[in-house]
């Protein structure tokens, strides 16, 4: 049997937090690399990370069948990593 790519450490379920978007307040569930990548995005762009989270759900509600915020948030995060490595 192939040794796996990853260490199993590298696979965690979603980690919970609370995130205020235009002064409510939600929860969002993301895989540990996800949070990373997105604190980093938000640090990158100067951005609290509240900020940046609302900036990626005000651009997911305008999409014809909006997806949850985690998954927008997701769909971000790779676009972002896909026009960087371009």
């Amino acid at each position: 049997m192939d040794k796996p790519a990853r260490p199993a450490a590298f696979y965690h379920p979603p980690v919970k937090r609370s995130v205020t978007i235009a002064g409510h307040g939600t929860s969002i569930s993301l895989e540990p690399p996800f949070w990373s990548a997105l604190e980093a995005a938000a640090k990158s762009a100067s951005l609290p990370l509240n900020a940046l989270i609302a900036r990626i759900d005000a651009e997911r509600l305008i999409a014809e069948t909006p997806p949850n915020l985690a998954s927008a948030i997701r769909v971000w995060l790779l676009v972002q990593a896909s026009a960087t490595a371009e």
